[in-house]
């Protein structure tokens, strides 16, 4: 796989700076630098710029969110907003049954 396009559209939790626990959409991908969307407050067109060091993969996902966002061309806005509004219900959902 391309090393550009490895962390493309994953899902990324930020581990440290004033938005902690943020659950973002990596959108772009550098050698020590991730640009981070959520979709409202980051959009798509000025994502946040996050070194990588700074940030959790998320790499257990429902299927449907990983066939929700494309690999092939560019993240719109609903996409991302449906993806994390998908994946925060799916985590509420784990906890209350354990899992």
């Amino acid at each position: 796989m391309h090393r550009e396009a490895a962390m493309r559209g994953k899902l990324a939790k930020a581990l440290s700076g004033h938005d902690k626990d943020s659950i973002y959409v990596i959108v772009r991908e550098e050698a020590a630098f991730v640009y981070l969307a959520d979709g409202r407050i980051k959009p798509v067109h000025k994502p946040k710029k996050k070194n990588k060091k700074h940030i959790q993969i998320i790499n257990r996902l429902p299927k449907e969110i990983t066939e929700m966002l494309p690999q092939d061309r560019e993240f719109r806005n609903e996409e991302i907003k449906r993806a994390l509004k998908l994946y925060r219900k799916s985590q509420e959902q784990c906890q209350e049954e354990d899992c």
